[in-house]
């Protein structure tokens, strides 16, 4: 691998949710892993493409829990990310350790590294423009600053934060003054005013080493926390596992409040790029076409009547009559409708559904897992349907259950069935039954996707009941019972 201190590493920050846009995005599938905006790429496949030819760029290094690995690899493999590094946080602790991690693994790997780094779920228009901005973060960053990119405001956003930049620094270099987090409305629009404020984007540039320099000196426990968590990972598969108590001690803080408002190395490079992190239904309204009364829609719609509205259909045809100011999302199991003014406040919505221990606060019906995907048909007490889709080449774990046997119909393709000691072939239009308690695998050995009808019966139908012997992808221990509800 290339070595050499002019080498730029993207350091991509794949750790939210954005529960803000749910129903669409759920904690177990994110925003920054659907195409949001776009029908070919996801928002973390736009984040790589739009920087994969910038010069002396390197290979990504993607920070993101474990739950997502599978999905971030393979849609990163899927638009040529080829070489990646994959860190794996063991718990959330915001953006400060992430960063410390990938530039800890960054200064093993290369001399001394300008680090890029990147939230995964951003929207950046003007990718020549951006490119501009990074070359001149690049030269602020050899000599020694703390860089990040303010976005030039146009209006009083109260659901981003503010950076007050000072006297020029360099071309297109400001000083870096202050950080101020989600304002009011008359704050907001007096920071407009002052034309001193820019957006706070989340976008970073600095040597690795001075980066982790002036972390030891404002926030020293994250660097011991941090450090110990690369001295105690481990690699599995293609992903690197950092130390989990390590990486656990380590205070949960953002990169703003440990270093960026402390650091006298600070500065602001003014980023007019078309830039929005997509933070809400509002904001993200905004970034669609409108018709000529403002309104904006996606999937299946009909509005009459409505003005500035936006209204979205995931799985059935969605009507609106006589709206303004609305926003309606539709998906195959909820539905969100709401005064636009209240986008911040669907963050709430997540929360009372976790309280209430509801899956419509982490899944979709369509759950998508390294060996294909799975949805969710129909349930009641003692029976669940499912459609499951097994890619080519791919294996669901060796496993049985307790409390439920399964009959699966194959729809299309071809399964590979392992049921106790017997192996076999079942062809479209052909059916097995699993007994409960039979110890069983699913496996796709064509070249075109396995499609398939599962009926379970049982006492309980939970996905905790399962006791996993094998597992190619090595998702929990052999042998032992799965705690996490997913169907595996």
């Amino acid at each position: 691998m290339q070595q050499g201190e002019r080498m730029i590493v993207p350091v991509i920050l794949s750790g939210g949710s954005g529960s803000r846009l749910w129903p669409l995005s759920r904690e177990a599938y994110p925003k920054q892993l659907i195409r949001m905006l776009s029908e070919n790429e996801s928002m973390i496949q736009q984040t790589w493409l739009r920087i994969e030819d910038f010069p002396d760029i390197s290979p990504p290094i993607v920070v993101c829990n474990e739950q997502h690995r599978f999905t971030i690899a393979e849609q990163l493999l899927q638009c040529g990310a080829t070489e990646k590094h994959i860190i794996l946080e063991p718990c959330g602790r915001n953006t400060a350790p992430a960063i410390a991690a990938a530039a800890l693994f960054a200064l093993s790997t290369y001399k001394d590294p300008t680090l890029l780094v990147l939230p995964a779920d951003h929207v950046i228009k003007d990718k020549v423009a951006f490119h501009g901005c990074i070359a001149d973060a690049v030269r602020f960053a050899a000599n020694g600053s703390m860089v990040t990119f303010g976005v030039v405001a146009d209006r009083p956003e109260t659901g981003f934060g503010y950076i007050k930049a000072g006297k020029k620094e360099g071309d297109n270099g400001l000083s870096l003054e202050s950080f101020t987090e989600k304002p009011d409305t008359k704050t907001a629009q007096s920071f407009i005013d002052s034309g001193d404020y820019y957006w706070n984007s989340g976008i970073f540039v600095f040597k690795a080493r001075d980066f982790l320099s002036e972390l030891e000196s404002f926030a020293p426990e994250v660097v011991a926390s941090v450090t110990g968590a690369i001295s105690d990972a481990s690699v599995d598969l293609d992903f690197i596992r950092l130390g989990s108590e390590a990486f656990a001690s380590s205070p949960e803080v953002s990169v703003d409040y440990a270093v960026m408002e402390h650091t006298q190395k600070g500065m602001v490079v003014p980023a007019d790029i078309g830039w929005s992190d997509v933070g809400s239904w509002d904001s993200f309204s905004d970034l669609l076409p409108h018709d000529e009364n403002g309104n904006s829609s996606g999937g299946e719609t009909v509005l009459l009547d409505c003005e500035n509205s936006y209204v979205f259909s995931d799985s059935r045809l969605v009507a609106a009559i006589g709206l303004s100011n609305v926003v309606v999302i539709e998906t195959g199991d909820a539905v969100l409708v709401m005064d636009k003014k209240s986008s911040q406040k669907v963050k709430d919505v997540v929360n009372t559904l976790k309280q209430q221990g509801r899956k419509e606060a982490q899944h979709h019906r369509t759950v998508h897992r390294p060996w294909g995907k799975y949805e969710e048909i129909d349930s009641s007490t003692r029976f669940q349907v499912k459609h499951i889709r097994v890619n080519p080449g791919a294996s669901l774990s060796l496993q049985k259950h307790h409390h439920r046997a399964e009959h699966w119909v194959v729809v299309s393709g071809t399964a590979k069935v392992t049921c106790g000691e017997r192996q076999f072939l079942v062809s479209e239009n052909e059916s097995t039954y699993i007994p409960l308690g039979e110890k069983h695998r699913l496996e796709n050995p064509g070249k075109i996707p396995l499609d398939l009808i599962e009926v379970q019966s049982g006492s309980y139908l939970g996905e905790d009941d399962i006791v996993r012997f094998d597992d190619i992808y090595g998702r929990t221990e052999v042998g032992t019972a799965s705690t996490t509800n997913i169907k595996t």
